[in-house]
């Protein structure tokens, strides 16, 4: 097994120790360095320990964060995880952290992708990522049948990529395997049991391609509660 799986009893505890674990591995970075970097996933499920963390006591003046990945969608959009980060994390003593933008307003990704890119590579590495992972096996927008996954999970990859995948209903924008296996911390949440299947899946298949959390499995703690 390349990666460790940790078990919690209930949802709620799991998340509360991901936002201390996370705000201990902060702290750590920034005891040795200017700055650390935190990179965290959009969606419904990390918005709990988004409260918890930003309630937490570190030196967020000194805290990049950027999302994993993002809907090539206005901030306004329900669907904008940029919206979420900052309704959610950026709040309290959170506030005062720097936000790594990975939607620049153009019509399409491309046309911002040059600033995103110099933002993000301005950040790296990484002190700690935390990732979700879909039923589907993929984890930021790194899709299966995506039309540039092929290039993102290279680790010759740039930072930062533009990813169209079927069922996916907007253009997204995602940091790619290269970044996020730079992180000096790698953390995974899921839950139920469809997400533990999958995973377990995805842990025993040889192609990426299929299974692209497979990409970022080695080293990276997954975190499981029901």
């Amino acid at each position: 097994m390349t990666y460790e799986l940790k078990e919690y009893p209930d949802r709620e505890l799991m998340m509360m120790d991901l936002a201390d674990l996370i705000a201990t591995e902060l702290r750590g970075t920034l005891r040795h360095e200017d700055r650390a970097s935190l990179a965290v996933p959009g969606g419904t499920t990390p918005g709990p320990i988004f409260d918890t963390l930003s309630a937490l006591h570190l030196d967020w003046d000194r805290v990049d964060v950027m999302l994993t990945d993002e809907r090539w969608v206005p901030e306004d959009s329900d669907r904008s995880n940029t919206r979420l980060l900052k309704n959610r994390l950026f709040r309290d003593a959170a506030q005062a952290a720097r936000l790594v933008p990975l939607y620049g307003g153009t019509d399409t990704p491309e046309e911002s992708l040059d600033a995103l890119s110099a933002g993000v590579e301005a950040a790296l590495p990484l002190s700690v990522v935390l990732l979700g992972m879909g039923a589907d096996m993929h984890t930021a927008s790194l899709f299966p049948g995506a039309d540039r996954l092929e290039e993102a999970l290279s680790p010759r990859a740039p930072a930062l990529l533009p990813m169209r995948a079927e069922g996916a209903p907007e253009p997204r924008i995602t940091l790619t395997a290269r970044v996020l296996n730079g992180a000096m911390s790698k953390h995974i949440v899921i839950t139920g049991d469809a997400k533990r299947e999958a995973l377990e899946k995805a842990a025993k298949t040889r192609d990426s391609m299929e299974a692209p959390v497979k990409a970022v499995l080695k080293g990276a703690v997954v975190h499981w509660a029901q």
